[in-house]
């Protein structure tokens, strides 16, 4: 059995959001002109959360939506059957607005990259800021998240599992260690 150890739990992650949430609306003007994209699978549920919190705190009404990087990967030629996922942009577009990009785990930042490429083809927003629940290190690109859950130094031979109830019916984050 691989050894796995859980280091966020549900009320860990809840208070993670919440605290990524009041740090955006301190850093965006109380959270006005913004607009939330969470990247798929479990960046969308996140944002989702984010975007309720928000809304929670300031009264205002704020969507989340997603965007898709599909077709914006660099390893499309090793992987090249991907299942799209629809892009949402709520509120009119992302003219001019500053867009939060959420996603579960940080990596390498390839991910990022991609959808800050397909964010581009969009629109032109007025700036662009990373929320990320977790940053496990091993950056490959000059990308550093703006508003950070957990900071979570791994080594490239451990894995970081994100559960989340609204795909996988639980909450938590898990390190693994790699066979």
């Amino acid at each position: 059995m691989t050894p796995q150890k859980t280091v966020l739990n549900e009320d860990q992650i809840a208070r993670a959001i919440a605290r990524i949430s009041y740090e955006i609306i301190e850093r965006t003007d109380g959270g006005s002109n913004i607009v939330v994209l969470g990247i798929p699978t479990r960046g969308v549920p996140l944002a989702g959360r984010i975007a309720a919190k928000i809304s929670e705190i300031t009264g205002a009404s704020i969507e989340a939506g997603s965007v898709d990087i599909t077709m914006y990967r660099d390893d499309l030629a090793e992987q090249p059957i991907r299942t799209p996922h629809p892009t949402r942009i709520p509120g009119g577009g992302i003219d001019g607005k500053t867009v939060i990009v959420v996603d579960d785990v940080l990596y390498t930042g390839r991910t990022v990259k991609a959808a800050m490429d397909a964010l581009f083809d969009i629109g032109r927003p007025s700036a662009v800021r990373l929320a990320v629940l977790v940053d496990r290190g091993h950056r490959e690109l000059p990308i550093r998240p703006d508003f950070v859950g957990k900071n979570l130094p791994t080594s490239r031979s451990e894995s970081v599992d994100i559960t989340l109830s609204e795909v996988d019916d639980t909450d938590a984050v898990i390190i693994r260690e790699n066979a």
